[in-house]
């Protein structure tokens, strides 16, 4: 930590979770551009809900931020271009999270766009010319979910929303960007509460901020000097401090219902650069185009916080900032809710926060054994499940008995096989669980 703590309330969550080793390599490294990327594939749907309606053709020129995708239907999100240049082709591929979903590949070689030249007077704007906006600019949680953010924002007529949340936690072992964020972008993150308190209409935030980022909280604390509707908190560095039951529960005793969302129980909780995202599509119109990661690692020589193009292969990030001579997994996201990557041609996406390079020891994924029935994975599920139970009724296809015991509460956190002594895959089963009861919910339609 950077300066002697002074006493203050230290706030965490009642139930299980983990005291992980930090391994924050990159925290004191500011954050940079990468190389304007020569070729992004920018993926038609990498948002919860349903994917983007082409908007392009093989061969159309567009400019960074054109959109080249439109939302359909409530929950969705706009997608766009995120470098100038020429559409070259449009096929089915991959993502990090989806499979057979349409993807634009766009040669680079137009003009560089300046978004920051003047900022906008939204100061008369209406509330719906404030959703409209970060619609408009395909916006989405950037701390995982990727829920659309204009959906977020729009509560249904009776749901009072009382506090804004700021998730300024990131728990994740490795990650910094959000750190470096606070660090950077103060001022900037102020304003992009204002703007949500305003949409909202909610006159209190509180911005929260693990213990092990005192720096961040000392700096909002000078900067947020006479503002009475801004709080901060400190909380516990503990990991998953930063999901959203968890950061409600820690800071305002309040216990988001089975099923629920945190607007029942009147809070909206936004990730620190989902709140960046927001300033910059208001002030300046830049649709999310770009955004931050840590590009991370053992045995990496340089780790670090970078500004990245929306489709940006991960082979084109190799290429700029290496690799280490030996690693087993390479991991988009954090190493305990991310994905494994094994195929580099694959883009950064909106929901990517991480890329991060990791020896087979400081992983779980490893052969596993039969369960021994030690209640491990209990003792440590932050929900309060059995998830020994749920990933055993998912793996024999009985959904009906995982959903009667938790199976949609399950938050994915990855305590639970981080746990496990015989290295069971629960949270790969529990996915598994859930995957087939969409699809046979789907099948009923």
């Amino acid at each position: 930590m950077q300066q002697t703590k002074e006493k203050i309330s230290v706030k965490t969550f009642k139930r299980g979770g983990l005291i992980l080793e930090e391994e924050k390599f990159s925290a004191a490294k500011s954050i940079e551009k990468t190389h304007y990327p020569r070729l992004v594939r920018i993926p038609l749907l990498q948002h919860t809900g349903a994917p983007a309606k082409l908007l392009v053709k093989e061969g159309d020129t567009v400019v960074e931020g054109d959109m080249i995708g439109e939302a359909v239907g409530f929950i969705s999100a706009n997608v766009h271009a995120s470098v100038s240049g020429k559409v070259i082709s449009i096929k089915k591929g991959n993502t990090f999270t989806q499979k057979n979903v349409d993807i634009v590949e766009i040669e680079a070689g137009g003009s560089i766009r300046n978004w920051y030249e003047s900022k906008r007077n939204y100061s008369n704007w209406s509330k719906k010319e404030f959703i409209d906006a970060v619609k408009n600019a395909g916006i989405v949680g950037l701390g995982g979910a990727a829920f659309p953010t204009h959906v977020k924002l729009s509560p249904p007529e009776g749901k009072k929303i009382e506090y804004l949340i700021v998730n300024g936690a990131e728990c994740e072992p490795y990650l910094t960007i959000d750190h470096r964020m606070m660090l950077e972008k103060t001022n900037e993150l102020i304003e992009g509460i204002k703007i949500i308190m305003h949409i909202i209409q909610c006159d209190k935030a509180i911005i929260a901020i693990e213990e092990n980022k005192l720096d961040a909280y000392n700096l909002f604390k000078e900067h947020l000097a006479g503002e009475s509707n801004i709080k901060l908190e400190l909380l516990k560095t503990r990991y998953p401090q930063g999901g959203e039951k968890q950061i409600i529960q820690a800071i305002l005793k309040r216990e988001v219902p089975s099923g629920g969302l945190p607007m029942d129980v009147g809070v909206i909780v936004e990730n620190v650069s989902t709140v960046y995202a927001i300033y910059e599509a208001i002030v300046y119109g830049k649709p999310l185009i770009e955004r931050g990661i840590t590009y991370t690692g053992h045995g990496l020589e340089t780790s670090g916080n970078y500004k990245v193009r929306i489709g940006t292969p991960v082979e084109l990030l190799i290429e700029e900032f290496g690799k280490p001579q030996h690693y087993d997994y390479v991991i988009a996201g954090g190493p305990m809710m991310g994905i494994e990557i094994t195929d580099f041609s694959l883009p950064v996406m909106k929901g990517t926060s991480g890329i991060v390079f990791l020896p087979k020891y400081k992983t779980y994924n490893v052969v596993n054994y039969p369960c021994i029935r030690c209640g491990r994975c209990a003792s440590v599920c932050p929900i309060g499940l059995i998830p020994t139970e749920i990933a055993s009724y998912s793996d024999n296809f009985m959904v009906d008995e995982a959903l009667k015991i938790g199976l949609l509460d399950c938050i994915e956190c990855g305590c639970c096989a981080y746990s496990c002594p015989s290295k069971i895959p629960l949270v790969g089963l529990i996915r598994y669980g859930k995957e087939f009861y969409r699809r046979k919910q789907a099948a009923k339609k």
